[in-house]
């Protein structure tokens, strides 16, 4: 196989696992599969990050989401 090949299988699957954590979190049921509103809620946490209270929200949500991992 090609390493394009690879790269792209690579990437397919890693978007797959993603979209797999949307899904996890009930967000496509909460939002009633709203893709405009599932875009708007990464966009309005992607500029939460880029904020000043960004490593704020980095521990709290990275802590939220390795204690829904254990208990999964």
């Amino acid at each position: 196989m090609r390493t394009w090949q690879l790269e792209r299988r690579k990437r397919t699957r890693h978007l797959i696992e993603l979209g797999g954590l949307v899904v996890k979190a009930g967000i496509v049921d909460l939002t009633g599969d709203d893709r405009a509103m599932i875009y708007g809620a990464l966009l309005w946490m992607a500029d939460k990050l880029q904020s000043d209270q960004g490593e704020h929200a980095r521990t709290l949500w990275n802590a939220k989401g390795k204690q829904a991992f254990e208990d999964d």
